[in-house]
């Protein structure tokens, strides 16, 4: 009897088991980081419109301008910003960028509590955590793959996005009843403290990154270059990144003038605000820790299209909350709830793919392109929205935002005659090598 033919060695096999990430030291590290810096930035994410609205009295252009300042840097330095980080340590880019976010907003409790407080003011501050949050969220999903292995990349994000999701869910509601007793520049206060905890924990990473070889660095622009020419060599990711940078367009409609349709047409009070925000955020909750098996029962390539297609409807939900024989703010949870389901299963599909697809030493470039691209367009749709707010009115200008999002799902809708997205040719990169400090398992 002849021997079993021996299958070919996997090109995988030095790569660490197949274990959950909660055996994983340094992924816990940053999981915590990243929680309190979440759960830190929806406070902020209440207070601050909460801030600008009903103390500052802010118009609706004055909100478009705020929510264009949060987004603004993505426009400004996305594109250079990759660039910079692939030439740096990704764990000491996170620690700078928590630390710059907790100083500002420090400086703007301190404004407020001193009766200085103005929209100028906002507008800097936001500008200031918008660079900072650029060279965080870049490094971020640049660290991951290195950091897990590109066999965890699913898993990581799927925990990762699952914990922004409780973030969203806990926060808004903790801090619409904090708002009860306390002013909105304390939760702001809180996230400062939060961002410095974060720090803290990502500072506690043993991982050690291998950087390129300074002589192999090349001049800024032609990184730069090779980033977007990389984004552009692949028409499956033109596709995601065209529906991404639309719908982000169109969205920022609704976002800048949320806070003022809520607070002030709707009449709806902060701790009310802070409890639908939170039981809308179920639905994102929900859409994190079952992305990954709803992947694998519609198709991770045919959920794109799918959730792109889906979200307009739970979004019509916003403007007619102002009219249906339904409690305003059931409507809205409703609406938010499903909307939040949709987009984080999209989220968790797109971004794999785009972590899958890219060889490691390009993460940074290419996250940078494609941030610069998906969110450049946000603080256009946050000043385009403050300006139809003034003109039109802020219930058509929320309708206008929903349309906007059915136009987005065009680009993707090829992908519903696919099932399987494409992987890289040969076998996958291997995660650069962990310290003998710092065991994977």
């Amino acid at each position: 009897m002849s021997a079993e033919p021996v299958p070919p060695p996997s090109s995988t096999e030095d790569a660490p088991p197949r274990r959950s990430l909660l055996h994983h030291r340094d992924f816990r590290q940053l999981w915590a980081g990243d929680a309190l810096g979440q759960l830190g930035a929806q406070l902020t994410g209440l207070a601050m419109p909460v801030l600008a609205v009903q103390v500052l009295g802010a118009s609706e252009w004055e909100m478009g301008l705020l929510n264009a300042a949060t987004m603004a840097a993505f426009l400004v330095i996305g594109l250079p910003a990759g660039a910079w980080v692939d030439r740096m340590r990704k764990r000491r880019v996170l620690i700078v960028a928590d630390l710059v976010r907790a100083v500002v907003l420090a400086g703007v409790v301190a404004a407020a509590l001193t009766g200085v407080a103005s929209m100028p003011l906002l507008y800097v501050a936001a500008l200031a955590i918008s660079a900072a949050t650029v060279f965080f969220d870049v490094s971020h999903q640049s660290y991951v793959p290195g950091l897990v292995g590109l066999d965890h990349v699913v898993e990581g994000n799927s925990k990762l996005q699952s914990t922004a999701s409780v973030a969203m869910v806990a926060g808004p509601a903790l801090g619409g009843q904090l708002l009860r007793i306390v002013s909105a520049p304390f939760l702001i206060g809180i996230n400062a403290v939060l961002y410095a905890f974060s720090a803290f924990y990502v500072a506690r990473i043993r991982h050690v990154e291998e950087l390129p070889a300074r002589e192999s660095r090349r001049p800024l622009v032609v990184e730069i270059r090779e980033g977007l020419a990389f984004v552009g060599r692949q028409p499956l990711l033109r596709r995601m990144v065209a529906c991404t940078s639309i719908g982000n367009l169109f969205g920022s409609i609704g976002g800048a003038l949320e806070a003022i349709y809520i607070l002030r047409l709707l009449g709806i009070s902060e701790a009310t605000f802070g409890t639908i925000l939170s039981a809308g955020a179920i639905g994102g909750l929900l859409g994190a820790v079952s992305a990954e098996r709803i992947a694998r029962w519609v198709g991770e390539a045919r959920v794109i299209p799918v959730t792109a297609i889906g979200w307009a409807a739970p979004l019509a939900l916003v403007p007619l909350a102002s009219v249906l024989p339904i409690p305003r703010a059931v409507t809205l949870v409703a609406a938010l709830g499903l909307t939040s389901f949709l987009v984080v299963v999209y989220n968790v599909a797109t971004v794999s793919f785009r972590q899958r697809l890219c060889p490691p030493a390009l993460l940074g470039r290419m996250n940078a392109s494609v941030r610069f691209i998906v969110w450049g367009s946000a603080p256009l749709g946050g000043l385009l929205g403050g300006w139809l707010g003034t003109s039109l009115g802020v219930v058509p200008a929320l309708w206008i935002g929903v349309a906007g999002a059915l136009i987005a799902a065009v680009p993707v809708l090829p992908l519903l005659r696919m099932t399987e997205l494409p992987t890289p040719e040969g076998p996958p990169a291997a995660p650069p090598p962990v310290a003998p400090e710092a065991p994977v398992a």
